[in-house]
């Protein structure tokens, strides 16, 4: 389904992905952990085409496609839907009408909401303005799940939820996920009380150094920190 080869990448001319090389098969999750500044936001900025983040080399195909160069609009349209993790402020656009058009019909919409309790009065505001940290959250995932995609990009899922919205969230997300394929982007990894990853990848300084069992990662990473992958190497 998406399959990244030795991707090298720099914004303002400053290098942040080092030769990422990370392959995810059709219906298959997998996850990437990593300190902050590690690059994990700009592999996902990558992969979606993010304007400003320039490929010096490597390739990112979907579906079999080089997409290197496409903008975001035609990655979209080929399938793949991100949930990022600080979404802009949209003045103007009503959720309702975005909502509306992204979706194929009004009563999906509603189901939507009434399954990630977004009130109603919600809907005829703007897009995340004067949102709170969980229903910016909430409002996002309903959003990508409208969109039905055939790839979901999660970039920390559970960055900036409370306990409530973060079990809400995650079991939805978990019910979407089974046997789609997806990335789900963390630090601290809570989402996976949720989410049932096939395989785990750890990022730091724009590479990947190490990959594995998602809970045995998990467990490493609590106990330990980054320090115990660090002069580790994948391959």
């Amino acid at each position: 389904m998406l399959k990244i080869e030795n991707l090298h990448v720099r914004v303002g001319g400053r290098p942040i992905l080092r030769g990422v090389t990370l392959e995810i098969p059709r219906g298959e999750t997998h996850v990437v952990f990593g300190p902050n500044g590690s690059g994990k936001t700009s592999l996902a900025m990558s992969i979606i085409g993010y304007p400003g983040y320039e490929v010096v080399s490597g390739r990112i195909l979907f579906k079999g496609v080089d997409i290197t160069g496409l903008p975001i609009d035609e990655r979209v349209r080929m399938g793949i839907g991100v949930v990022f993790q600080n979404p802009p402020k949209i003045v103007g656009v009503r959720l309702r009408d975005l909502m509306f058009r992204i979706s194929e019909s009004k009563g999906e919409v509603l189901k939507l909401m009434e399954e990630l309790n977004i009130d109603e009065n919600l809907l005829d505001r703007y897009v995340n303005v004067g949102f709170s940290g969980g229903e910016v959250k909430r409002s996002e995932i309903a959003q990508v799940l409208a969109m039905k995609p055939d790839f979901i990009l999660l970039d920390e899922p559970d960055s900036g939820v409370d306990i409530e919205n973060l079990d809400l969230v995650g079991r939805k997300i978990g019910r979407v996920l089974r046997g789609r394929s997806g990335l789900i982007i963390t630090h601290h990894g809570y989402i996976l009380r949720y989410l049932k990853p096939v395989k785990a990848h750890v990022m730091l300084e724009g590479r990947i150094v190490y990959e594995g069992e998602p809970g045995h990662i998990l467990n490493l990473i609590m106990r330990e920190g980054y320090r115990w992958c660090e002069k580790s190497a994948v391959g």
